[in-house]
């Protein structure tokens, strides 16, 4: 997708990184104008990675990946929003979990085709739930790591912010393995099973086998 194509929400984002990135460069700031640059590159990737693997993402995905990298690196770390809101790491685990439910829900799928009658749907909700997980259990790991080998408090509480952390990792992700599952059902879980059909639609080359029930 064309930098041009790219939706409204994530061209405001990119201004106000680049404004901000540049201005504290301009004071001085290294390490705001970095999170702020490198946040801009991030949200810059996702276009020319998925064209280059020849998927198509709806706005809405785009939108998604663009504010979450903005929520968490640039809000979360530069403004410090972890620690004004005490809601803000738990908005934003279950918000990346319910995401990581439909991606591992798509790439299942499209290991069969699209074929949602040969394709079980408890089994398969069943591993997009467990890949999501899996995801939140290695960014926890990272984040281990992290304050371990540098020295930085990216579990501020230690073991309770980590499970926390995990149990809403699994809401989350129960809830986009649920999704997944309603689909197969021809079912819908609010906005969730029309975002999996619009990427489905976009993507007919990878579930060829797809066939609406009557």
């Amino acid at each position: 997708m064309k930098q041009t194509q790219q939706p409204a929400v994530v061209r405001v984002i990119w201004a106000i990184l680049l404004v901000a990135g540049l201005w504290a460069l301009f004071l001085g700031r290294w390490s705001v104008g970095f999170v702020a640059i490198a946040t801009f590159v991030v949200t810059l990737l996702p276009g020319p990675l998925f064209d280059r693997l020849d998927i198509k993402l709806p706005t809405n995905f785009l939108a998604a990946i663009a504010v979450f990298a903005f929520a968490t690196l640039f809000l979360g770390e530069v403004l410090d929003f972890y620690e004004r809101f005490w809601w803000w790491d738990i908005a934003l685990h279950g918000g990346s979990a319910i995401s990581f439910g439909l991606v591992g829900f798509l790439f299942v799928f499209f290991m069969f085709e699209g074929n949602r009658f040969a394709a079980p749907p408890i089994a398969v909700a069943f591993v997009a739930f467990c890949f999501a997980v899996t995801i939140g259990c290695a960014w926890e790991i990272f984040e281990f790591g992290m304050d371990q080998i540098f020295g930085l408090n990216m579990q501020k509480t230690g073991l309770v912010d980590t499970m926390w952390d995990l149990i809403v990792d699994m809401i989350g992700a129960a809830i986009g393995a649920t999704a997944g599952f309603f689909f197969l059902k021809g079912r819908e879980l609010g906005g969730l099973s029309r975002v999996i059909d619009e990427f489905v639609s976009m993507n007919r080359k990878f579930y060829r086998k797809l066939r609406k029930r009557g």
